[in-house]
């Protein structure tokens, strides 16, 4: 097996272990943490951008799997920018014990 063929079959690897990941986030939704979706989905989407890239496929396909990618990254960023930072003032004197 060539170097280009081990590197196509480890991609293959990582998008069949993310698409495992991503079917049970849809039937177990209660269990995963509000936001996760959209990070994953970028994830594989550039994971399937890097396997049509390596295989050969049009420039077409490498570009959509890209703005797909940039589209749920944009949302999983937008998920996180509203998110509510924790204040540590309250907190801050048991912080201290653990600071050098």
């Amino acid at each position: 097996m060539s170097e280009s063929e081990l590197l196509l079959r480890l991609v293959e690897v990582v998008l069949l272990a993310s698409l495992i990941e991503l079917l049970w986030l849809l039937t177990h939704i209660s269990a995963a943490p509000r936001g996760l979706l959209p990070n994953l989905l970028a994830g594989l989407s550039l994971a399937l951008a890097l396997r049509l890239g390596l295989g050969g496929a049009g420039t077409a396909w490498v570009a959509a799997c890209l703005v797909a990618a940039g589209v749920c990254h944009v949302f999983d960023l937008r998920a996180r920018w509203h998110r509510p930072v924790a204040s540590l003032s309250p907190d801050a004197s048991r912080l201290e014990r653990f600071l050098p």
